[in-house]
């Protein structure tokens, strides 16, 4: 069985290394680190597919260093240390500090990136972490702050061309095959800037045709092949966003069997449980909101503890927030009231603020009756005193509608009675 063809044609060096020549070019900043020897840990962050696992390993065979490699979705704390303990124990037969590459180092957790913090600013380890999400969101800051960060960019169609005519003429199968590309468009477009999907896909269309047949690539026949092969739910391409979309419209639906359900399908095609957890959060101000205000609390809690514990229990408090969220009652009524307020913002820019509702830090400012006529709510029964909050000319605009549900028609009832002028 052949290996697939992105492991056959991953470059070993540098001049094979295609894209990101703002890092590796001649005379590029981590070009001068690797051949002035002078290595320092550093984070790659970019989109899937970009070379970041193969930069690493080229960086460690042009350092002639010992490289290990973990797995952020599969090693924990006791792994960390067992390489940290393996790379002290072999300190005295290194040709320099052993690197230790993790990939998605977005998905551990704080224990797990603490466990590193020693070794790494002692230079026991050089660490490449590689991650797809904001390491300024996803990484500790005491760890953050000893490492550089290099930020790699999507393939560009120069860059998946030159991938392309490399795999046809260069790759020790295909260069048997008698290939024809007449179109690249559907070859560029469904790899999406990404080197491994790219070789996959020609892969897949070379394999829809006979084992002597000419093969002929043209935007159908790619299409055709992905069709019948391209994988149920893909982090990069269309069908990934389709079931994000259900997932929302479940939830948002209140039918917690349709959110569990599409959870499930992201959980299982590899989704990072924090962009899941990030969207329930979206979803219970956005959808939820009013309606009941402790959505938002327990998903800012699930946020936190899948943060925290990482998988594979992240699964857990994700499945319940969602389960809470889809069964809540429902209410946009923030989320409506915030858009039309920054629309009239953005409208009324110069209006100034009424002088009884501005600070009076100075004589000055008390003489020009700066907070004059302003009434303290507290001084008054209830808490409340009938007074203007708005410019002059805005007087009676209302942007906040409370929804039909039980906490907001409770809401309704109290701004009618107080706020006669809003029409609640």
């Amino acid at each position: 069985m052949l290996i697939p063809l992105p492991e056959r044609m991953r470059p070993s060096s540098l001049d094979d290394y295609v894209g990101q020549k703002h890092l590796v070019g001649k005379g590029s900043v981590l070009r001068n680190m690797i051949e002035g020897g002078n290595l320092s840990s550093f984070i790659l962050w970019g989109p899937p597919g970009v070379g970041k696992t193969t930069l690493a390993r080229i960086v460690a065979s042009a350092l002639d260093r010992e490289f290990y490699t973990l797995s952020a979705i599969s090693s924990g704390v006791k792994d960390v240390r067992e390489v940290i303990e393996r790379a002290k124990s072999g300190a005295m037969f290194s040709k320099g500090a052993p690197i230790l590459f993790i990939d998605e180092i977005h998905r551990f957790n704080k224990a797990q990136q603490d466990a590193l913090l020693g070794a790494v600013e002692s230079g026991i380890i050089i660490l490449i972490g590689a991650t797809t999400e904001n390491p300024s969101f996803e990484v500790i800051t005491p760890l953050l702050s000893r490492c550089q960060v290099f930020v790699l960019k999507s393939l560009g169609p120069e860059d998946l061309d030159i991938l392309l005519q490399r795999a046809i003429h260069e790759d020790a199968y295909l260069k048997t095959r008698d290939i024809t590309v007449r179109e690249k468009e559907a070859l560029f477009r469904f790899s999406g800037g990404d080197a491994r999907k790219l070789l996959n896909i020609l892969e897949i269309t070379v394999g829809t045709f006979p084992q002597d047949a000419p093969v002929v690539i043209d935007n159908k026949v790619v299409q055709d092949s992905l069709q019948e092969n391209i994988a149920i739910y893909d982090k990069g391409g269309e069908m990934h966003y389709d079931i994000i979309s259900a997932f929302i419209k479940s939830v948002r639906g209140s039918d917690p069997n349709g959110a569990i359900y599409w959870m499930a399908r992201m959980l299982d095609g590899g989704e990072d449980p924090l962009f899941i957890a990030r969207r329930l959060a979206i979803l219970a101000s956005e959808d939820i909101g009013l309606a009941n205000p402790n959505a938002m609390l327990l998903a800012s809690a699930c946020f936190d503890t899948v943060h925290r514990i990482g998988m594979p229990e992240a699964r857990i408090p994700l499945a319940e927030t969602a389960i809470y969220l889809a069964a809540s009652p429902k209410s946009n009524s923030a989320y409506m009231a915030i858009d039309s307020a920054l629309q009239a913002a953005k409208d009324t820019k110069d209006a100034p603020v009424p002088l009884h509702l501005r600070n009076a830090p100075t004589k000055l400012m008390k003489d020009l009756g700066y907070s004059d006529g302003y009434r303290y709510a507290h001084d008054y029964e209830g808490n409340f005193v009938d007074q203007e909050f708005l410019p002059e000319k805005m007087s009676g605009t209302r942007f906040y509608d409370p929804g039909k549900n039980k906490k907001e028609e409770e809401i309704r009832r109290r701004l009618s009675a107080e706020w006669k002028k809003y029409g609640y």
